[in-house]
């Protein structure tokens, strides 16, 4: 009598590939959708603004008083072939983030993606860090945070494809000397969007946190070079990150393929801060 086949057993990379929710990834994964973008004009926030245009996202970036960057970035943005329009704007202005919201609603169909990442730095140790520089830091990188999420937040809640997703950084969870005004305002950036991720998951909105360690940007690129080989020495990988590295994690939270993580913590630090 013949025996039995031998049962193969499944690779669990085989069940994957035949599971019905999974569906790869296509180049252009924002393609009809529109994002908000503060602090857009520069940096890691223009890095992050074109990685939604090269995914085929609609962008409008807001930017705080450099308007001749703002358009260069639209215009870069503009050539994957979608819609970039910049708006100037006070994010710590409750009112005037309220003005603007309502200009970018009027002037694009939908908005279905929100990234809050402007914020300014004011270094200091704390005995001699002025009222005005820690209130500068806060109303801009917390208080910035709230007022356009709270002013968006009805438009997205009508989106299929609700994402909200703000810069933070590895500071908020780790505290630095010298930033304790920085570290506080980001701190409270991931506090606010656990909260705000838990009001909006009944409508189908996420809400994430992405904390950068160090990276490569205007403003680092200024360090004295002993003190940027003492942060690259801190980090695993041993290297400062790229505003790009940022820009990916945004356009993965974006994209349908993250439409199972909310209220979550990503850290693009190296491992920084592990």
């Amino acid at each position: 009598m013949d025996k039995p086949e031998a049962t193969v057993p499944r690779l669990e990379s085989e069940t994957l590939a035949l599971s019905p929710c999974f569906t790869p990834s296509p180049a252009r994964q924002l393609d009809g959708r529109c994002a908000v973008v503060t602090g857009g004009s520069r940096g890691i926030g223009r890095a992050i603004a074109l990685g939604l245009a090269q995914a085929g996202a609609d962008v409008a970036i807001l930017y705080a008083g450099n308007t001749e960057r703002a358009e260069s970035a639209c215009a870069e943005a503009a050539a994957y072939g979608i819609r970039a329009q910049a708006y100037q704007c006070d994010v710590a202005d409750f009112t005037a983030v309220q003005t603007v919201v309502a200009q970018v609603v009027a002037d694009f169909p939908h908005v279905d993606i929100l990234v809050n990442n402007a914020g300014v730095i004011r270094d200091s140790l704390l005995l001699r860090l002025t009222e005005a520089d820690f209130d500068a830091v806060v109303d801009v990188s917390l208080k910035g945070t709230f007022n356009v999420t709270r002013h968006l937040l009805r438009t997205l809640l009508r989106s299929p494809h609700g994402r909200i997703i703000n810069i933070a950084s590895v500071s908020g969870l780790t505290g630095t000397a010298g930033q304790a005004n920085y570290a506080a305002a980001k701190a409270g950036v991931i506090g606010l969007t656990k909260s705000v991720a838990r009001e909006v998951a009944g409508r189908g909105v996420t809400c994430n946190v992405i904390a950068p360690g160090y990276i490569d940007t205007d403003m680092t690129r200024g360090l004295n070079p002993a003190v940027k080989d003492k942060l690259a020495a801190a980090i695993p990988l041993g290297y400062a990150g790229t505003a790009d590295d940022i820009a990916h994690a945004v356009v993965f939270l974006a994209s349908d393929l993250a439409r199972y993580i909310t209220g979550e913590v990503l850290r693009v630090d190296g491992g920084m801060a592990m």
